[in-house]
């Protein structure tokens, strides 16, 4: 069933109050007519001032320009030749973006287990790199606007209800500088977190 999509509205807030509230979200991709879904479980926040670990700390430049703009846009970069999904928030010249780390797989199993090349679970889309592979996010999608219900988009299913305690807050991990801030939310006790299990 289609629920709800997000619109810019509700990427329009501090960075961090975001990351959090996009935990028990559903992420909803849709390519060459392959449609998945999965439920965030792992995400982290990068500050637009002060964090070593953004992107943006040098500037806008090619690469980086979408951290830049609207709120509600995705942000893809690639790391060691695969990539990471990130989603834009605030307002555009403040650039803060949603690393969005791990889901629950929910729908399109199938099309995961084959771009993955991977049967078990667990390992389909535990990390950003794994999840990119196996929603089919590349860099073709950075800068496009999420909620129109073309390619990537991300919903509120109202039947997934966390209580506050569900989420944890930690500092981030596979970072080399600012680890210490706690940037990172998991949905607590989640087999498809990323990470040690001492942060899960």
């Amino acid at each position: 069933m289609a629920h709800d999509a997000l619109d810019a509205a509700f990427f329009q807030h501090d960075v961090r109050r975001v990351a959090r509230a996009l935990i028990g979200k559903t992420l909803v991709s849709r390519w060459n007519q392959q449609r998945v879904s999965g439920m965030i479980v792992e995400t982290e926040a990068y500050l637009p001032r002060g964090d070593s670990a953004s992107h943006a700390l040098g500037g806008p430049n090619r690469k980086n320009a979408s951290m830049f703009g609207p709120a509600g846009h995705a942000y893809v970069y690639t790391i060691h030749a695969r990539h990471c999904f990130n989603i834009v928030t605030q307002n555009p010249g403040i650039p803060s973006a949603v690393l969005i780390r791990a889901v629950e797989p929910l729908g399109g199993i199938g099309w995961m287990q084959t771009r993955r090349n991977q049967e078990k679970r667990e390992l389909l889309t535990t990390g950003p790199a794994r999840l990119c592979e196996a929603f089919a996010i590349g860099r073709q999608l950075d800068g496009v606007r999420l909620g129109r219900r073309r390619h990537i988009w991300i919903e509120h299913d109202p039947d997934i209800r966390l209580a506050a305690k569900a989420i944890r807050k930690t500092e981030r991990i596979g970072v080399t500088s600012a680890q210490r801030l706690q940037l990172r939310f998991v949905l607590r006790g989640n087999r498809f977190v990323s990470g040690p299990r001492s942060l899960g």
